[in-house]
């Protein structure tokens, strides 16, 4: 059973800079993507960025094109989320999520049915 925790999270004014983690408890196969998720409050998770665990290819959200980056530590069964620019709009709990069927579709899920192992999200507030 993989299990996911997120860190990284935290307060920091419009235009700065934050950088989450989510770290693995168990190996990523090879054929898998993970992803990061965002839910600010009453709105629904939206889809922020993926990453096949193979090869690194990357998919990004219009909202944070440019601004922010994904990548993954293989070795350290860890995949990243370096966000610049921030706005008050990506105020949001951040979730990362792991999607074993990308090999079986051969496309990025942007819906979160896509996704079968879940962390428990880590806060980022951004201040205007």
């Amino acid at each position: 059973q993989v299990q996911l925790v997120e860190s990284g999270g935290g307060l920091v004014q419009a235009g700065g800079s934050l950088r989450l983690s989510c770290a693995s408890t168990e190996g990523i196969s090879k054929y898998y993507a993970m992803a990061w998720f965002r839910q600010a409050p009453g709105k629904e998770r939206e889809f922020v960025a993926a990453i096949r665990w193979t090869g690194g290819s990357t998919y990004f959200a219009d909202s944070v094109k440019g601004r922010f980056t994904i990548s993954r530590d293989i070795g350290k069964n860890t995949v990243y989320l370096q966000m610049k620019s921030l706005k008050p709009e990506d105020t949001a709990v951040y979730y990362c999520a792991v999607d074993p069927r990308l090999y079986v579709r051969g496309s990025y899920s942007l819906s979160e049915v896509g996704y079968d192992y879940w962390g428990l999200g880590t806060q980022v507030t951004v201040s205007s």
